[in-house]
């Protein structure tokens, strides 16, 4: 974790960001029935320099935001401000301009690498995209360098995927993502297909790397205990909404949300005295499908503090929660209509 001091401007801004999949019936005439609310109305800033992590069980919208912070998908409503430029509805060569400055890292390490093309191949091929970055001559020494920059041995630049190990193509493709010199990296559940001797070395490079290029990280993962590491806040989300964010020390340590907590109770803790002294909350019931969502609060049916007026009236993400620790007052937001009610304050 990086745990520096916030800078006033965010480098990257969401705003409202909606992404409805729409649902269709028949196979001649097909007309939507309705629509997968994937993302619905999900907002965050991120500032240079810090890593702010997205975590959440699969399918809750995490990664959809991934791809339309790539414009690899188009948004349905919202906007997204790239220095204070909405960049979600450019094209061409204003959209190439920006990707370059907003690289991402995929998931998975084994089918994001191209298995045709060697690695000099795959790490210089955005210089092809973006020929002002690296003349032609200086490529292979700018993918050699890479290579060194990410813990491989520059000699193996005209080897194949397959030869490397999954830790070791993870690797490439970040090495792939700062070819260009981005300003912020989207990361995708970098380490979730890697074994944890691998996940740590590869998360230990990231930090590094930011600290040595200035990077801003979104870091998307479900394990919370990676999350915690390497990120300066946090945002949690459920079912395409960001239900709680703040500083990593506000969310881990006096979470308000009940689906966060629920969350945070889950994660296993390796000493016995501290494991036996804490409450295990169990959550009943399926998540909700994203093509019907509950009315009001999207927790509600799996929350045991639910009353009738989460089901009348949606929480908004903006009940601030005053912690009051060691370093002083940190603003916490909680899309819950309790979360003052089950406020948590830890004297420093």
């Amino acid at each position: 974790m990086t745990s520096t001091a916030t800078p006033r401007e965010p480098i990257l801004e969401v705003r409202d960001l909606v992404k409805h999949f729409p649902l269709t019936q028949g196979i001649v005439l097909r007309r939507q029935v309705g629509a997968v609310q994937a993302v619905d109305g999900v907002s965050f800033e991120l500032y240079p320099g810090e890593t702010l992590g997205i975590v959440g069980e699969s399918g809750c919208g995490k990664s959809t935001v991934a791809k339309l912070l790539m414009s690899l998908e188009r948004p349905t409503a919202g906007s997204i401000l790239y220095k204070g430029e909405d960049i979600s509805r450019l094209s061409g060569r204003a959209l190439k301009a920006v990707r370059r400055n907003i690289q991402m890292v995929f998931q998975d390490p084994y089918t994001s690498l191209n298995p045709r093309m060697t690695v000099g191949d795959i790490i210089g091929e955005p210089f092809e995209i973006h020929p002002e970055v690296a003349p032609k001559g200086d490529r292979r020494r700018r993918v050699r360098e890479l290579l060194d920059v990410v813990g491989l041995n520059p000699e193996y630049i005209n080897r194949y995927p397959h030869q490397f190990s999954g830790g070791q193509r993870q690797r490439i493709g970040i090495a792939r993502g700062l070819a260009l010199n981005p300003e912020v990296i989207v990361a995708d559940e970098p380490v979730s297909a890697l074994d944890v001797s691998v996940q740590a070395q590869v998360i230990n490079l990231m930090e590094k790397l930011q600290d040595e290029f200035g990077l801003a990280y979104m870091f998307i993962a479900h394990d919370l205990s990676i999350v915690r590491h390497i990120s300066d806040r946090v945002g949690v989300m459920y079912l395409g909404k960001i239900v709680e964010i703040g500083s990593d020390t506000a969310i881990y340590e006096h979470p308000t949300h009940p689906y966060t907590q629920a969350l945070l109770s889950a994660v296993p803790v390796p000493d016995p005295e501290a494991r036996e002294g804490r409450e295990r909350i169990i959550l009943t019931g399926d998540v909700p499908s994203p093509a019907n969502p509950p009315s009001g609060c999207r927790f509600r049916t799996r929350c045991w503090k639910a009353q009738d007026r989460c089901a009348r009236q949606e929480p908004p993400l903006a009940v601030p929660v005053a912690l009051s620790d060691a370093t002083g007052a940190v603003l916490h937001d909680s899309a819950c209509h309790f979360a003052e009610e089950k406020r948590h304050v830890a004297h420093g």
